[in-house]
């Protein structure tokens, strides 16, 4: 009895139930079932183009398929582990539809290349998505740079106190990251933008196709020049996974801080009630859940990335089985990232910022000791003379419980006689940062060039 597999003209037994179910892939990839049938009516297009299909084969088919198209929006199409992944589901579908002729679909075609087709369609679809998301994160962040230029906060080295800055610094630190996040998936999609489909299983077809037709229909910038390489490639899937990679760990550094800025002992930020949530037994509690859970969902992000891989690493040409496993993590990454950029776009465009907390927390502490090392450097101090010297003083201020400014002017000059009476306007920690106006700085001025160009690149991704 041979086998009722659309693939089973050589086989005479049944696969084994087990089987099934593991080798099936239906469970996930029918999320490509949108994808699946817009490349089976560009192909069915160039097949009656080329003379391949007659025209009335062509409009049968093309029918059947807009007729799938419409169950799936609907929400009616029923999917069957028993035919395998979403082609042959969609194929068996139509074939109850339109009869035999369904069957001619696949003429010139292979699920290696219809695979690699609806993958390559999937991320193409997506990353529009990604990359205005990230543009709207940006655009908070520019904004609230914008507000927050002469807002002075503590820097941080080793997370200890360093110097002065302004928040805005900050701010467009981060629109920094993501601009570069930005960049790496417009980049992602130069080789997303290529069409596999017309290389069949791996050696290309002897039927008369038009490929450049296909890739027209579909809206591909380009055709993948080998057949062995279009259907075995996934370095597009993986560039995905290594920007979102990246992407998540910009936003979980940003969460980090978020973490430490909204606690009880920094006070720097409050986030809004609607990114919040409480404690079931604590009732005073009001807990940065949202910075947390983005902060872990890194991980599942970097392990799609090194399962990836991991399966491509042993892979000889062209297509193996192996490949089925490249979707998962693809699909799970794309409903990861872009949910966690617009949660984090919604947490800072409420958050509530406390000025006044973030500067009193530059005045009680030594992040001013640069500037003394730099105010005697000016008077033609050796900078490295001036750094041990401030040292002292620093040494000295934790010991009997006093900052540098809480010093008298005959303390500071039985350490220089250099230091004058101005040394105090310098010390003040709005002055540090106004005055650091060197290209890139944290300087009033300096921020605000860095705002122009940020908005200049903005304007650009429009």
């Amino acid at each position: 009895m041979m086998s009722k597999k659309l693939w089973g003209g050589r086989f005479q037994a049944e696969t084994d139930q087990l089987v099934d179910e593991f080798g099936a892939s239906i469970g996930f990839d029918q999320l490509m079932a949108e994808e699946d049938l817009l490349g089976s009516l560009a192909h069915v297009k160039m097949l009656g183009k080329t003379g391949i299909l007659s025209t009335t084969e062509v409009e049968q088919i093309t029918a059947g398929l807009h007729d799938l198209q419409r169950d799936l929006a609907a929400g009616k199409l029923q999917f069957s582990t028993a035919n395998e992944d979403i082609h042959m589901n969609l194929e068996a579908l139509l074939t109850e539809r339109i009869g035999p002729v369904a069957g001619k679909l696949h003429t010139a075609r292979s699920r290696n290349d219809q695979v690699a087709t609806d993958f390559h369609l999937y991320v193409k679809r997506r990353l529009p998505q990604v990359l205005n998301a990230i543009k709207q994160l940006q655009t908070v962040l520019l904004q609230l740079a914008s507000e927050n230029v002469e807002t002075v906060m503590p820097g941080y080295t080793h997370l200890q106190h360093a110097q002065p800055i302004s928040l805005a610094q900050s701010f467009l630190a981060y629109f920094n990251m993501l601009q570069r996040d930005y960049e790496r998936f417009e980049f992602n999609q130069k080789h997303t933008d290529l069409l596999p489909l017309g290389s069949a299983a791996l050696a290309g077809t002897t039927f008369p196709i038009d490929r450049e037709f296909t890739a027209h229909e579909l809206g591909f910038q380009a055709v993948y020049s080998n057949s062995l390489d279009a259907v075995s490639d996934r370095d597009f899937a993986l560039e995905f996974l290594s920007n979102a990679s990246m992407l998540m760990m910009h936003l979980s550094r940003f969460c980090e801080e978020l973490s430490l800025w909204v606690s009880q002992e920094f006070n720097f930020v409050e986030l809004s009630d609607a990114y919040t949530t409480g404690s079931s037994i604590m009732p005073q509690k009001k807990n940065p859940d949202m910075v947390e859970l983005i902060r872990g969902k890194i991980g599942r992000v970097y392990g799609h990335l090194m399962g990836l891989l991991t399966t491509m690493k042993g892979l000889p040409l062209a297509y193996n089985k192996d490949l089925q496993e490249d979707k998962e993590g693809v699909f799970d990454t794309v409903h990861t990232i872009l949910p966690t950029l617009k949660i984090f776009t919604g947490m800072l465009k409420t958050m509530k910022i406390n000025q006044e907390q973030m500067y009193a927390s530059t005045e009680n502490d030594y992040s001013n000791a640069t500037e003394l090392a730099d105010y005697l450097a000016n008077k033609g101090m050796p900078f490295r003379e001036a750094h041990g010297i401030v040292g002292q003083l620093v040494f000295k201020g934790i010991q009997e419980h006093r900052n540098l400014q809480d010093m008298s002017l005959d303390e500071l000059q039985a350490a220089s006689p250099l230091i004058e009476a101005d040394v105090y306007h310098e010390l003040q920690p709005k002055v540090a940062v106004e005055r650091r106006n060197s290209l890139g700085g944290t300087g009033f001025q300096s921020i605000k060039q860095q705002i122009k160009q940020a908005q200049l690149l903005l304007q650009k991704e429009a």
